[in-house]
């Protein structure tokens, strides 16, 4: 995770009084039980990233209405500032999804400035049982985003009982069809790569790496320095550098959205040397897609990528 600045005292004020207006516009009606359908409308769900939106949209369907805050894939996600409308949007939330970890912690401040007894909360880190200090990146874990599904569905179930069987299909079909390509592409890297030796910019890639048993060589230290927006010492630039002009790592993966001058003179280091680039984002590229299609496809390069660099 990146740390990131305080914002300035006037943009919480603002963000604040948003979200106060919004709660006396949503107050929930205190005799109304069972969550939307008693209130005669879809689950409003709030999603820090689009990566978590867009399972939370598909495990709800047409009984959720989803507003995902980050989505764009050309931004940095740790440099994000909420906005007002950001703190409307998760005022109004039955459901809110943060990512935890300190990824979001802008997210967890608008929950705690409007508190709702009813209002649903996942926090993936704490779902997962990561310490503060851990990998934010949960989402490049396939088995965490296995258990967010579970946790959203359960939710989402106890927000609308009435219509858990519904919730409980689309659990079914998002775990036998929807993450089944995903799932297979992973289990085909893991059984034909496992070992290889492979170099990141950052820790984005440390979970899927692992869940793949990639042998990821790049010293964590600097991948932990990218991510957090700190300076990566002499020792470990050297270290990667002489990986690359060695030719000690068959692929180089990068986050595109989080590239320094130290990352690009490695990107293009590793392209000189005749090393396999590959480039992963932080958030859903397109926008548009759904999780699995845009992991699927980053998955997809990566295996072109180690089959050129490895000859099988």
């Amino acid at each position: 995770m990146r740390v990131r600045p305080s914002l300035p005292v006037a943009v919480w004020m603002a963000v604040a009084a948003s979200v106060g207006l919004a709660a006396c516009a949503t107050s929930p009606d205190p005799k109304a039980a069972g969550g939307s359908a008693a209130r005669g409308h879809v689950i409003p769900v709030a999603a820090s990233i689009n990566a978590w939106g867009s399972v939370a949209a598909q495990l709800g369907g047409d009984l959720v209405s989803v507003t995902s805050i980050i989505t764009n894939p050309a931004t940095d996600p740790h440099d994000y500032e909420p906005t007002p409308t950001d703190g409307r949007t998760v005022a109004d939330a039955r459901l809110a999804i943060e990512n935890g970890v300190g990824y979001d912690s802008w997210f967890s401040r608008a929950v705690a400035a409007n508190p709702d007894p009813d209002r649903a909360v996942v926090d993936v880190g704490r779902l997962v049982g990561v310490p503060a200090d851990a990998n934010p990146h949960r989402w490049y874990s396939p088995a965490d985003v296995v258990r967010v599904a579970d946790a959203v569905t359960a939710e989402l179930k106890r927000l609308d009982p009435d219509h858990a069987a519904s919730f409980d299909s689309r659990r079914s079909a998002f775990a036998t069809t929807g993450l089944a390509g995903y799932q297979r592409l992973v289990a085909d890297i893991r059984e034909r790569y496992a070992g290889v030796p492979v170099g990141a910019s950052e820790s984005l890639f440390v979970p899927m790496s692992d869940a793949l048993g990639l042998r990821l060589v790049t010293p964590p230290a600097f991948l932990r320095a990218i991510s957090e927006g700190t300076d990566p010492s002499a020792a470990d630039k050297a270290t990667i550098d002489a990986q690359i002009a060695g030719r000690e790592i068959e692929v180089y993966v990068f986050d595109s959205q989080n590239s320094t001058p130290d990352v690009a003179a490695q990107v293009e280091a590793a392209k000189a040397a005749g090393i396999p680039v590959v480039a992963i984002t932080e958030t859903l590229s397109p926008a548009s897609a759904r999780f699995q299609d845009w992991q699927s496809a980053q998955l997809t390069a990566l295996q072109a990528a180690l089959a050129r660099a490895t000859g099988r």
